[in-house]
């Protein structure tokens, strides 16, 4: 990892349990913006309510934390305020596609140039272990002690049959890999889904990191096309034995959403309106 990663880095030590997933997954994402030679200021990180949805406290850029589920809803508005920025979601498996799961579909469906990072650990983690949406059926949790009887989402095929343009997973324990993949999404002009395979070392011991790397492989080191929609299809439904991570499925052509909105073309809204430079030192000087 690049050490010019410290433009991002703050003073404030994150409180997440030792060993959790979110640590990798916020070195990927300052490696990510780093590499790509975004500046602090030129990027937005949204996110909900979780564990991981404290990742903007411990980075220096933009950051709004929302209310539980409505991340890609506020996303889509500031993106559309100001479509300069690069707007990046950073939300749970639980906020993404349980209580958020409405503004997943629709975000997809519109399309709109934000890059969405999913930390898929498979449990409700900061309210002490609640099965989530993508819990393992039959897992034995705080609210299924008898093991969870639904059965858990897909999200990446969901996000395939929505019509996704960029559909991704990583994995938390390999943070370099994972950094190339929100790269990728972050370049790519559209919705982009990077869903994260992320260990939670206390309410979710089973999915460890030793467990993903025994069934993870790399899909660009097995000729994957990820410009062909049955492919992307085949290798979304893969799990247990053997898990993809990589790009899935990348789309080419698709205009983003606020691309399509004539009112938007000539430049971001926030540069056109208030007031002028002028009228604000006006407004500056009246009041020092």
């Amino acid at each position: 990892m690049s050490d010019a990663r410290d433009e991002f880095d703050l003073a404030l030590k994150p409180t997440w349990c030792p060993g959790c997933g979110d640590f990798g997954i916020l070195s990927a994402v300052k490696d990510a913006l780093t590499t790509l030679a975004i500046s602090p200021h030129e990027a937005l990180v949204v996110s909900g309510i979780g564990c991981g949805s404290k990742l903007p406290d411990y980075m220096h850029a933009n950051g709004f934390m929302t209310l539980h589920g409505r991340p890609l809803a506020v996303a889509t508005g500031a993106k559309l305020a100001n479509h300069a920025l690069h707007v990046i979601v950073v939300d749970g498996d639980g906020d993404a596609y349980g209580i958020g799961g409405n503004h997943f579909i629709h975000t997809v469906r519109r399309n709109p140039d934000i890059t969405h990072i999913v930390e898929d650990n498979q449990i409700y983690a900061l309210t002490k272990g609640q099965y989530s949406p993508t819990t393992p059926q039959g897992k034995v949790t705080t609210t299924s002690p008898e093991g969870a009887i639904e059965r858990p989402v897909n999200p990446v095929a969901l996000a395939l049959a929505m019509g996704a343009t960029f559909v991704a997973r990583g994995f938390a324990g390999e943070p370099h890999h994972l950094s190339g993949l929100i790269q990728l999404a972050i370049r790519h002009p559209g919705y982009a889904l990077v869903d994260v395979l992320q260990p939670c070392v206390v309410f979710n011991r089973a999915q460890s990191y030793d467990w993903y790397r025994q069934r993870i492989y790399k899909l660009e080191e097995t000729g994957h096309d990820a410009r062909d929609p049955a492919a992307a299809g085949t290798v979304a439904r893969e799990w247990e034995e053997r898990i993809p991570i990589g790009v899935i499925y990348a789309e080419e052509g698709v205009p983003a959403y606020e691309a399509q909105l004539p009112a938007l073309q000539p430049g971001p809204l926030t540069a056109r309106a208030g007031p002028s430079a002028t009228r604000f030192e006006q407004l500056i000087a009246r009041f020092r």
